[in-house]
């Protein structure tokens, strides 16, 4: 890993923390530029991990870019703000499973994963169900389904000896939406950005490591 790569993923790490810390003490200003710069830190380790130079890397960058859209968009904190970033990410989803695509699946794995992960997608949309307001009710459930998908590629692609950073990434993305469907959805009285915040740009920083290693590299 480069010194460039280094930097970014410390700059990342540090933005996050500070994300948190700014959220918890309701600084709201500063919570939003933090979250930029943690954001734009995964981009810059991708193109520096060289996701310009594969079709991989660049159908990567293109989720990673949705996602960092994702992130500015809910930084708002009305329901309309809430559907574009959900939008975003959904899309951003369907990228990431172009880029397995792209780096090769296996089918078995594909199908081993497909049972457990489909399981768990149901009992969270059993539990989302109550509290996702009717106009957001098909958005919410397309969207655990999409990223539902995007767990099983990432396994399916990890079958065919695609790099672990990959699975690791995508496990971890799956996780934090948790934290986010609970803040914004069910509304629990835990702060669960605490823990999701960091699962998730580690989660993308895994990603965007991926890209050095990824075969069509």
């Amino acid at each position: 890993m480069s010194t460039q790569i280094r930097t970014a993923v410390v700059v990342t790490a540090i933005a996050c923390l500070i994300l948190v810390g700014t959220l918890l003490v309701g600084i709201d200003t500063v919570a939003a530029g933090a979250k930029i710069i943690a954001s734009a830190g995964f981009l810059a380790v991708a193109i520096l991990s060289g996701a310009l130079q594969s079709t991989y890397g660049k159908v990567l960058l293109a989720g990673l870019t949705l996602s960092f859209a994702g992130d500015a968009f809910l930084i708002g904190e009305t329901q309309q703000a809430f559907l574009a970033g959900l939008t975003a990410f959904l899309l951003a989803h369907l990228a990431y499973v172009a880029a397995f695509a792209v780096n090769g699946v296996n089918l078995r794995w594909l199908a081993a994963a497909s049972l457990p992960v489909i399981g768990i997608a149901l009992g969270i949309a059993m539990w989302l169900a109550p509290h996702t307001p009717p106009d957001l009710s098909l958005p919410v459930r397309l969207y655990t389904i999409v990223i539902s998908g995007m767990v099983i590629a990432a396994f399916g692609t990890r079958g065919m000896g695609g790099p672990v950073l990959i699975l690791v990434g995508a496990l971890l993305f799956f996780l934090s939406d948790l934290s986010v469907a609970a803040l914004r959805l069910v509304q629990t009285d835990f702060p669960t950005y605490v823990w999701g915040l960091p699962f998730y740009y580690a989660g993308q920083l895994c990603l965007a490591l991926s890209v050095s290693q990824s075969r069509s590299h």
